[in-house]
């Protein structure tokens, strides 16, 4: 990788599993993408990420070398369903998502998606 041979990685952490995270709320689809636009704009970070593109069920930031964040929401009877996606950010997600009220009722809990 990039001129490095494989065995400088060894004993190096991994987050498997941790590129797509889910969760749930009572929030609207719209309050919890300005949820996010406020968080991930306007939060002091060791990586800052900048608004990128926005639409109606998602939006998506531009971070620390080109990294992309994306959050996307789908609504159901019970509640909204967030997805987070990121390959870097996956700690920033998680913090977000503890922002999020949780459902009426139902599952709360943050999941980590394969």
């Amino acid at each position: 990788m990039w001129g490095v041979p494989d065995s400088y990685f060894t004993g190096m952490p991994s987050t498997p599993n941790r590129s797509l995270q889910q969760t749930r709320t009572s929030l609207t689809p719209a309050e919890v993408l300005a949820s996010a636009k406020q968080f991930f704009l306007r939060r002091s970070s060791l990586y800052p990420a900048f608004l990128e593109q926005e639409g109606p069920t998602y939006v998506t930031f531009r971070g620390q070398g080109g990294e992309e964040l994306v959050i996307g929401v789908a609504r159901d009877v019970a509640a909204t369903a967030v997805t987070g996606s990121t390959y870097m950010f996956d700690q920033q997600i998680a913090r977000f998502f503890t922002t999020l009220p949780p459902p009426a009722s139902g599952p709360s809990a943050e999941q980590a998606v394969a």
